[in-house]
């Protein structure tokens, strides 16, 4: 069931539960386990996470050395494919405009809007967290840069963990144990998304978000859409549609599955392809708005919103959705946190990637200032992709 209390005035009720929170800390002094107590922040310090972690590397040095130099070449691979993807996705915008990619930063609250969608965000967020962060201090370890403290932060709804390498003692390092550091992060993420996804190849839910050619490899796709009944005197019952139709394409969009389903406008015409008894047939369907929201079109049915793809892989037998759908969040955010975070800005792994990259090579005026051009023309690429998703379909929600 939806909590619509929640989502309705989320940001009242996050900002309650930050008092709370606030108030449970301060009554039971947490600050003397490590804590530090702010109006706008819970941080925990942990300075034993060097004895932790080299206790790990002692029975996996070999692997993670691999993986140490595995993650170097895998930092510029992530850069370019995050360019490449920004890039392409502008161009679609223009050429393709069915292709775009509609992009969202992920706040809760505001784009996030059921609750279950904010219990997968906040369940997934420290998971994700703690293997980059875990591969950042490994990998020090490693590369014997001491690791101060690590830990992790609250503000207010928003997570981070960090694990503090001595400043002087990375600075001192070579180039190449830098970038190692620097790029484990992000590859941990997008190894582990890796992993994950080969598992979900098994689970109905992720034909959602896979493309071509993947989902009709691993995936028998449906023939489309059934229309289970008829709204009455609506455009789909005007127009000749009936219960048992299985709807395929709307306005020449395949349809294979419910998110299929393109956005409509009230008083437009849609042409509806559907398949009756195996026989294809079109229909030109006047738009009817909703009645919860007159601004949203329907075409007068009710559909099947079961996703009917069934997985070629079909050894794993997933009976409870809620699961899924955390698993694919998981999946979803570790990918997208690894790839977007090696995107050459301020504060990500990719500004540091590079800044080690160029760093003594130039004077540092120039270093300066090549970093500062590459740092506005990557926010600026970012921002505009952000900025088209809202053109294209305003604020939506997830």
């Amino acid at each position: 069931m939806e909590l619509d209390f929640i989502t309705e005035n989320s940001i009242i009720y996050v900002l309650i539960a930050w008092v709370v929170i606030l108030g449970v800390a301060k009554a039971l002094r947490l600050e003397r386990y490590g804590f530090e107590l702010k109006a706008y922040s819970l941080v925990y310090k942990n300075k034993q996470v060097q004895t932790v972690l080299t206790k790990i590397l002692s029975r996996t040095k070999r692997g993670i050395r691999v993986f140490a130099d595995v993650s170097v070449v895998a930092g510029f691979i992530m850069m370019g494919f995050a360019f490449w993807f920004l890039l392409s996705n502008v161009s679609k915008f223009f050429v393709e405009p069915t292709e775009f990619s509609e992009l969202t930063v992920l706040i809760p609250g505001i784009t996030l809007t059921s609750s279950s969608s904010i219990l997968n965000f906040l369940l997934s967020i420290p998971i994700v967290l703690v293997i980059h962060e875990g591969a950042h201090g490994i990998v020090a370890t490693l590369e014997k840069i001491k690791i101060k403290t690590g830990g992790f932060a609250i503000f207010v709804a928003m997570f981070a963990g960090f694990v503090e390498p001595d400043e002087e003692e990375f600075n001192k390092a070579k180039k190449i144990s830098k970038l190692r550091v620097i790029g484990a992060g992000a590859t941990s993420n997008v190894i582990f998304a890796f992993v994950l996804g080969a598992i979900l190849l098994t689970n109905p839910f992720f034909a959602m978000i896979l493309p071509e050619p993947l989902l009709s490899t691993f995936y028998d796709l449906p023939d489309g859409v059934l229309i289970l009944s008829i709204i009455e005197n609506s455009g789909a019952e005007k127009a000749g549609l009936l219960a048992n139709d299985i709807i395929t394409s709307i306005n020449g969009i395949p349809i294979f599955s419910p998110i299929d389903f393109p956005s409509l406008e009230p008083g437009d015409t849609a042409s509806v392809s559907v398949l009756r008894d195996g026989q294809p047939l079109d229909f030109t369907v006047e738009i009817i708005p909703s009645q919860e929201d007159p601004e949203r079109g329907l075409i007068g049915i009710m559909r099947d919103n079961s996703f009917a793809y069934k997985p070629v892989l079909d050894f794993i037998e997933w009976n409870n959705p809620h699961l899924s759908m955390f698993l694919l969040w998981l999946w979803m955010i570790s990918f997208f946190i690894g790839i977007i975070n090696m995107l050459p800005l301020p504060i990500l792994d990719g500004g540091k990637f590079i800044h080690t990259i160029i760093d003594k090579r130039i004077s540092d005026n120039a270093v300066n200032g090549v970093m500062w051009g590459i740092y506005i023309f990557t926010f600026a690429l970012f921002g505009l992709n952000i900025a088209l998703s809202y053109v294209k379909s305003g604020w939506f929600t997830i």
